[in-house]
């Protein structure tokens, strides 16, 4: 068994689930469209603007939080050791900001490109990261970090928002 220090997953779950939940939802959307006769034309700008407004939310956590870890000089890959706790950035409102982003932009594309299944799949791949990937780093921090990931954990939420 690995010690909870060594690494949080020897697989890199987050980005290989949000691809494949992508790729389902295409594969889904051209055999059980969920999205039947609802085009962009059809669902009005509103909707559309709100799908693109979120992909370029989700694409801004994603981006703020490599910026972000890049500059602690900290590990991105979901697979490795964690090299240091990050609180500053987009980590100061979400533990998970990349996943948050991966989840945001799966949404906002559902409803840009008028295929519900993008958030159905993306919603699923984001319970999924959470049991395969997040419960474990979070473990994984805690072993590494000790009191100070739990004052970390006690003062902001692991999707969004602070305690």
């Amino acid at each position: 068994m690995m010690d909870r220090t060594d690494r949080p997953n020897s697989f890199p779950w987050p980005p290989v689930l949000y691809g494949v939940a992508i790729l389902c939802a295409i594969a889904l959307q051209q055999v059980v469209p969920l999205s039947h006769g609802m085009d962009v034309a059809r669902i009005g700008g509103a909707l559309h603007v709100v799908g693109w407004i979120l992909l370029l939310v989700g694409a801004g956590f994603d981006i703020s939080a490599m910026v972000t870890m890049a500059r602690a000089r900290a590990n991105i890959l979901p697979h490795r050791a964690a090299t240091s706790l990050v609180e500053s950035g987009p980590f100061a409102i979400s533990r998970n900001p990349i996943y948050l982003g991966n989840t945001v932009m799966m949404v906002g594309a559902g409803l840009a490109f008028g295929n519900l299944w993008l958030i159905v799949t993306g919603l699923v791949a984001a319970l999924v990261v959470l049991k395969l990937a997040i419960e474990r780093e979070e473990r994984h921090l805690e072993a590494l970090f000790g009191p100070a990931w739990l004052a970390y954990r006690s003062r902001v939420r692991r999707w969004i928002g602070r305690h």
